[in-house]
């Protein structure tokens, strides 16, 4: 039986997944996990090689979805704590030495979805780089 909270939280992760696909990234892999804990989205995206440069590279950005119906407890966001961030670097440190193929530049990205009327169109905040 699923509870309302994990349900909430998968509906968050297809939000975010159709929000990144819209940006261009490609997913990768969902829910994978890790010894260090599960990574909710594995995605790659083409981003320029650095500011005006017109090459792109690939680059491997592990996001973590947080979803709120209710800021009763904080936005979203505010949930990564100090000791979630340090299982998210060691488990994308893991992803990456499982998956040789993905070497290069990586980063972690937290997508916060806010949801407090159910007829209403969430509010989607992506933050970029949120981890390192």
């Amino acid at each position: 039986m699923t509870s309302t909270r994990q349900s909430l939280g998968r509906w968050g992760e297809r939000v975010a997944e159709e929000y990144l696909r819209q940006r261009g990234y490609t997913i990768l892999e969902r829910n994978a996990r890790t010894p260090h804990g599960e990574l909710d989205l594995v995605t790659r995206q083409e981003a320029p090689v650095s500011p005006g440069h017109p090459d792109l590279e690939p680059v491997t950005v592990f996001v973590e979805v947080k979803t709120r119906r209710t800021n009763t407890f904080g936005h979203p966001e505010e949930s990564v704590t100090a000791r979630k961030q340090a299982h998210l670097l060691a488990a994308a440190q893991y992803y990456l030495q499982s998956h040789p193929q993905l070497e290069g530049v990586w980063r972690i990205d937290v997508i916060a979805i806010e949801r407090y009327h159910p007829l209403g169109e969430p509010a989607i905040h992506h933050f970029e780089n949120a981890v390192n």
